[in-house]
């Protein structure tokens, strides 16, 4: 089969095409396990910081890829869930303990880190780590719903908002555009301000439904009760801290922060960024019961991802452009379809 295989840790900067094309054999499914011929596969941010070595993988060469829609083709013996022909997606949680809180479990795996993935046109899957894909979603818009949006639907409950409140959002990539729909969705009385270096991104907030969009240091007409990143920076970090009211919260959603701009973190003041019960929390991977939630809800609510979508062989043009900031929506690799 085709995969993309990522080989040796390096920038992006220093290696601008980071995996190569090869034929692997087909896995087989364990026990446990159904084999998934893979129709589409998101590209994400969390790719970048594997392949930068901010989150490597244990053992290299490996197939990335979390965010992975396909047919399951085969089915291990003690499969009883799942069966040949149904579409199903993998996120970034390949398998773990099964608790609640899984998702911070030292049995955490990851998919496409720990385990292979989707940029390949075959990949196993545990059974309880494959979801059934509602029918109103084609192959491309599912696929950033698998992380960007359950990632993102998990940051939104860590923001502990209410009907009314005011919710910003730094950043504006696959998780943000989604994250976007799902809050006004859920609490159509609140209004979302987006914070956004690229004026591309900030005028497609705006189409979406945004209340109010700025550059990432700009002030909001008012001051929001949670704001969630989704940048690999440091900068935003610091604007959304002085911009939250008193007893706001920042949820950080990112595996990793770059180190490109850290430094600034020094120029942290204690009256203007954390006094007056100001929170920060951080979003620890996802669990499978946020990804059941988030595809029952994106499907009642019409959530629809805008995905750029590019072929298996495009992989490196696509994490390039993502690296570059070159985002609107969701970036989708066509791999079976």
């Amino acid at each position: 089969m085709k995969a993309m295989l990522l080989k040796r840790i390096a920038t992006l900067q220093d290696n601008p095409e980071p995996l190569t094309l090869a034929d692997i054999p087909v896995p087989k499914p364990a026990s446990d396990e159904v084999l998934i011929r893979v129709n589409a596969c998101g590209v994400c941010h969390t790719e970048l910081d594997e392949i930068e070595g901010r989150t490597s993988p244990p053992n290299l060469p490996i197939v990335p890829g979390h965010e992975v829609i396909g047919r399951v083709a085969e089915t291990g013996n003690r499969v009883t869930r799942l069966e040949v022909g149904d579409r199903v997606g993998v996120g970034w949680i390949f398998k773990s303990s099964g608790e609640d809180n899984e998702n911070i479990s030292d049995q955490f795996v990851a998919t496409g880190r720990d385990a292979n993935g989707g940029y390949a046109e075959y990949m196993t899957a545990h059974e309880r780590y494959a979801y059934r894909i509602p029918d109103s979603f084609n192959d491309y818009e599912a696929a950033p719903l698998l992380c960007a949006g359950s990632v993102g639907y998990r940051a939104l409950k860590l923001t502990n908002i209410r009907n009314g409140d005011i919710l910003g959002l730094t950043g504006f990539g696959g998780s943000g555009h989604l994250v976007l729909q799902l809050a006004r969705y859920l609490y159509p009385e609140t209004p979302v301000y987006v914070f956004a270096r690229s004026p591309e991104e900030r005028k497609f907030a705006i189409e979406l439904g945004a209340a109010w969009a700025g550059d990432t240091d700009d002030m909001p007409p008012e001051p929001p009760h949670a704001i969630i990143d989704t940048t690999p920076a440091w900068r935003p970090v610091l604007a959304a801290m002085r911009c939250l009211r008193p007893g706001g919260r920042l949820v950080i959603n990112a595996i990793r922060k770059e180190d490109r701009d850290k430094s600034l973190m020094a120029d942290i003041d204690y009256s203007a960024h954390l006094w007056q019960e100001k929170e920060l929390k951080t979003v620890a991977n996802v669990t499978g019961n946020d990804i059941k939630a988030f595809l029952e809800i994106a499907a009642a609510a019409g959530i629809r991802p805008e995905a750029q979508v590019y072929q298996l062989d495009e992989a490196n043009k696509a994490l390039y452009d993502l690296y570059s900031g070159h985002v609107r929506g969701a970036k989708v690799l066509a791999i079976g379809t």
